[in-house]
């Protein structure tokens, strides 16, 4: 073989292996910035149900409270309906 066949057949080499490793680290980037929104939406989620069962433990707890005390507005007068005018 030539000395400039030599030369191209390493080179040629050189830049094949180069980009399987950058296709390779660029696919596992990929792959961790995924899980990583996985793991986004697991805990969105959770924070979702969360907020829902301390939401309904509330209406719950407001609704134990009106049946034992009764609610009033304090003594004072209706305000007047602006909805008229």
């Amino acid at each position: 073989m030539s000395r400039a066949a030599k030369l191209t057949l390493t080179a040629t080499s050189l830049s094949a292996i180069g980009i399987v490793i950058f296709v390779h680290r660029a696919q596992q980037t990929e792959k961790a910035a995924m899980h990583a929104g996985v793991i986004r939406d697991y805990e969105q989620q959770r924070v979702k149900k969360e907020r829902l069962l301390d939401f309904e433990m509330q209406k719950a707890l407001e609704e134990e409270y009106r049946k034992i005390q009764s609610v009033s507005d304090g003594g004072r007068p209706a305000a007047p309906d602006t909805a008229k005018r």
